[in-house]
């Protein structure tokens, strides 16, 4: 009797026997690994089933150089006798918990097509959505073509020849973002891209990049054009009925400048302050915003000289090409990545802000720490390390203070530590306030208090 077939949404570490039908949506390259003295070979597949589950699943030797040329993209197999264990979110970026490994008791075997089980599962979101989540991250997306440019070839710090593309994707939030596409989707015709199609990206990792958003479609990810989905119709009518005329929002930085600051609940230093006392926020993190001045810069602690940046690996993470961003140690090691590779500096200011009413102590990450004392992390350490020492560094960090006013995004959410809640605040995005903007800001506060309370005019 043939077993039963397991939905793979239902797979967990209670099912040890279990055998699933499902298409391969997409293969890796067979790559080769050293553990101890000895070398290994692994490859991955996604499988997706007809009830729309999606899990990863890895192949190690001897089942790697049995089935590597048997799995093909697009075509359908069962699959049993595998192991079930916890995913490893840091490479793979399937939604489901857990992910298959199978060994040399693996079987696989071929299965006739169903037309029930899709080419590509994709799941997206919007890109108002996108603008409050905190980098780097990886969603689907699904939107109109508005704009995008020519293929350009170019070779990488490592030597490899890559291709490229840029497109701008908008859908019916009225914002748009900037995506690089890579090799043989890159090189596909202009006419392609050409007329405003809806295209839904599977697997986009989203970065920062001055002071914007990027994205770029992973490897591992999929392209698809047409309006086949239900979300893809929905862009398609938004963009015919008007949306096609409407102003969009940029979450991308134009060339030589900054992107829109990413939109947070506007707030006070006191209001976060009480928040925060109080267990005013969330358990979900939610982003506010807020207009202060850079009060102070924590260089020192209970007298002992405090590191302001530190050496992170920048070797990309296997599965989405992102720097590791891990802190390595003194001869360039990085635990995570177990080698040693390229590095550079990234700042971790412990920073504190004020406005007209209150201060507090955030921690500022790279990104908006650069902008905040002025200066990068590279050039903070060429600094430190040059004729005037740390004496130099401090006094160029202690001249911004109270300089410039700074629009911050803080994250804030409340968690549970040692059975007590404690709010978690971090500033993710410092930038200069755009003064007309902020001038027109508080003329309407003074405008609305007055309207309040006429006795004052």
């Amino acid at each position: 009797m043939a077993a039963a077939i397991l939905p793979i949404s239902e797979i967990s570490t209670y099912h040890r026997n279990f055998t699933i039908r499902a298409r391969v949506t997409n293969k890796s390259d067979m790559r080769t690994f050293n553990k101890g003295a000895t070398q290994g070979k692994v490859f991955s597949v996604d499988l997706l089933d007809a009830e729309g589950g999606e899990i990863r699943a890895s192949f190690f030797q001897p089942a790697a150089d049995k089935y590597f040329p048997l799995l093909e993209a697009g075509k359908c197999f069962t699959f049993s006798k595998g192991n079930i264990k916890v995913a490893n979110k840091q490479f793979n970026m399937l939604k489901h918990r857990y992910e298959l490994v199978f060994d040399d008791k693996a079987v696989v075997e071929a299965a006739t097509d169903d037309a029930s089980i899709k080419t590509v599962q994709i799941n997206p979101i919007s890109l108002k959505k996108v603008q409050s989540m905190t980098p780097p991250c990886s969603v689907d997306l699904c939107g109109v073509i508005t704009a995008f440019k020519p293929v350009t070839a170019f070779t990488s710090k490592e030597g490899k020849e890559l291709v490229k593309r840029e497109i701008t994707l908008a859908d019916d939030s009225a914002i748009s973002i900037d995506i690089a596409i890579w090799g043989d989707r890159a090189k596909a015709e202009d006419s392609k891209f050409e007329g405003n199609p809806v295209l839904s990206l599977k697997g986009v990792t989203i970065k920062e990049f001055q002071g914007g958003f990027n994205g770029s479609l992973m490897q591992a990810g999929a392209m698809v054009f047409g309006i086949e989905s239900e979300d893809a119709k929905k862009v398609q009518l938004w963009w015919t009925q008007g949306g096609s005329s409407q102003t969009l929002s940029a979450l991308s930085a134009a060339a030589g400048g900054l992107a829109p600051a990413r939109q947070g609940i506007p707030a006070s230093l006191a209001q976060l302050r009480h928040a925060a006392e109080t267990a005013g926020f969330s358990e979900q993190a939610t982003l506010y915003t807020t207009v202060c001045r850079l009060a102070l810069v924590q260089m020192r602690k209970q007298g002992e000289v405090q590191p302001l940046y530190y050496n992170a690996c920048m070797e990309p993470k296997e599965g989405n090409g992102l720097p590791c961003n891990r802190r390595v140690d003194e001869s360039g090691f990085c635990a995570a990545c177990n080698r040693s590779g390229k590095i550079a500096q990234r700042f971790n200011l412990r920073c504190k802000y004020a406005d007209c009413g209150e201060s507090l102590f955030m921690t500022t990450f790279h990104e908006g720490a650069c902008r905040a004392v002025g200066l990068t992390a590279e050039e903070a350490e060429k600094m430190e390390k040059g004729e005037g020492g740390r004496e130099a560094l401090e006094d160029y960090i202690r001249r911004q203070y109270f300089t410039e006013p700074l629009q911050l995004t803080v994250r804030a959410k409340m968690e549970v530590y040692q059975g007590e809640n404690r709010a978690n605040t971090g500033c993710v995005d410092v930038r200069p306030v755009p003064r007309a903007q902020h001038g027109r800001s508080m003329l309407k506060d003074i405008q609305e208090m007055l309207a309040e309370n006429p006795a004052n005019l």
